[in-house]
């Protein structure tokens, strides 16, 4: 999709800090961070959100959740813990109408939602 800026980021049309990359998925860090570690996970495929996840797309978000262990250590927070968020829609928050989820860790993040 030409206008989403998280498109852009996955192809290098804008500069983003990568955390990691594979053919599928894209993460890198948030520009404001809600937490010490706040990571974008994005599949590299433009799905507008969790509502348009359909059986032929679905096994991009098992690919995201495959990894997010790898990503969380490579963020050193693997074994500390950490929250995965993904807001659907305006009222939920969702700025960026791109399928992406929040890896957030780095200190105690009690109940607190983003």
């Amino acid at each position: 999709m030409s206008d989403c800026i998280f498109c852009k980021i996955i192809n290098g049309d804008i500069p983003s800090s990568k955390v990691y990359e594979d053919d599928k998925i894209y993460a890198f860090n948030d520009i404001s961070p809600q937490a010490p570690v706040h990571i974008l996970i994005v599949p590299k495929e433009h799905i507008c959100c969790a509502n348009m996840i359909t059986p032929d797309n679905a096994d991009v978000v098992a690919h995201i959740f495959s990894k997010v262990g790898e990503i969380a250590a490579l963020a050193g927070i693997k074994d500390e813990g950490y929250r995965i968020i993904n807001n659907c829609g305006k009222n939920a928050g969702q700025t960026v109408f791109h399928l992406h989820f929040h890896l957030m860790g780095g200190k105690d993040l009690g109940e607190k939602l983003v």
